[in-house]
Order: structure tokens, then sequence, then C-alpha cells
């Protein structure tokens, strides 16, 4: 069963995570994420959604996965989910996470990834746990935690790995906006500018914190 399905309707492209669970990211979900990207571009999306299902946006990387892989699977796993999430940050066109459910870890990621972020009100939490469970946040995703996090809330999100819910998340300008039930989203923008102008603010510093990963990868052997 396709964990990830993609639909386009008037320029809108969604892609939508459903496993029926947690929507947890193993190989599966890294190559099915980026043939919904291949599809968007191809298809000439003038915005990419990315959502869930309801009660969990992902619960982040599959943890049953991580204790099978070898040393150098492991690192090639790493890379993989790297890739895929500075994908979604760079994307040529504007993106949005419509979250509906918990995002954690790897989901929490991915949200802040997207250009934009919309939460369906609920007991949902957004957290970066990963210091909770022993595992060092590399460079990359400080670069796209930049751009999600205003600087006075940082260290709460990423080092004390503070849960919030949409509303907290909101407060702290984490999220754009917290709704009570589903809404149509959409964006206007000059595509081809906004791709170019993407592409020149995030393509050097994406590059420098890819041959970081290796060392940092290399560092923890």
């Amino acid at each position: 069963m396709e964990k990830v399905t993609y639909g386009i309707e008037d320029g809108i492209a969604q892609i939508t995570m459903d496993d029926g669970k947690a929507n947890a990211m193993n190989w599966g979900f890294f190559k099915e994420m980026g043939k919904s990207m291949d599809q968007a571009e191809s298809d000439g999306a003038k915005v990419l959604v990315i959502t869930g299902r309801p009660g969990f946006f992902s619960g982040g990387l599959d943890l049953k996965l991580l204790p099978t892989l070898s040393a150098s699977e492991l690192g090639d796993f790493l890379i993989t989910f790297a890739r895929t999430m500075l994908r979604v940050f760079s994307f040529p066109v504007p993106t949005i996470a419509a979250i509906n459910g918990h995002a954690i870890a790897g989901g929490a990621m991915l949200t802040f990834a997207c250009d934009r972020r919309f939460a369906l009100d609920g007991p949902y939490r957004i957290q970066m746990n990963e210091t909770l469970i022993g595992l060092p946040l590399p460079s990359w995703m400080f670069l796209i935690a930049r751009s999600a996090i205003p600087s006075r809330w940082r260290n709460e999100a990423l080092l004390h790995a503070r849960a919030y819910n949409p509303n907290e998340a909101l407060e702290r300008g984490i999220l754009d906006a917290v709704a009570q039930d589903a809404e149509s989203l959409a964006a206007q923008v000059s595509l081809p500018a906004y791709a170019a102008s993407k592409k020149n603010l995030l393509q050097e510093e994406i590059e420098h914190v890819l041959d970081l990963l290796k060392k940092e990868l290399s560092d923890q052997t």
C-alpha cells in the first residue's frame, strides 16, 4: 500500500501521508515522497500542500527500522532523510504544511521545511524531541529550523525539546494560523521569479550543510 499519495487540482498539488499509523519515515516513504515531488514539478504545480492523516502528520523516522541498519546503511538513510527534507525546503514553488495531527521529530522538521505552516486545532504535539532521546541535531536541521522558528524560541524548541500544542506554536510564531476546520489555501506569486529567488537564497547553504553532514556522521561513529 502506498504511504504517500499525490493529486493536483487547479494548479494546487497535494501530497498526503497515510500509512494508517504514525506516518513513520522509512526507505519506502522517502522514495514515494521523492516521486510525488517529481510529479508536482512535472505537472507545473503552482503550490504544493503537504498533509497527513487525521491525528498524525508524521511521527518522524521509523525507529523500528533504525536498529536493523548497518553503520553504512544508517549513514545512507540519514543522508536520504536530509536530502528529502532539504528538497522540500528548496522546492521551487510555495510549499504549505497542512498539519492535522502530531508532528514529532522528523515530522516537525518536515513542517519547518515548508514555507507556510497551518494547523487544525486539536490535542496534537509539535515537537523536536531528538535531544530527549539522545540524538544530536545535525547542521542541516538548524538551517531549516532557522527559517521557521523565531530566534527567541529556538533553544526552547530545539535544545530543550519543548512540545507545543497548535495554539502554543502559533503564539511563538512557529505556525502561521490555527483553524477550527479544514480550509483551502492558495498563493499567488510570480512562480519563475519565486523559484529563482528561492534557489539563490538557499542553494549555497544547502550544499554546505550536506557537506557538513558527512563529517558529522563520521564523528559519531
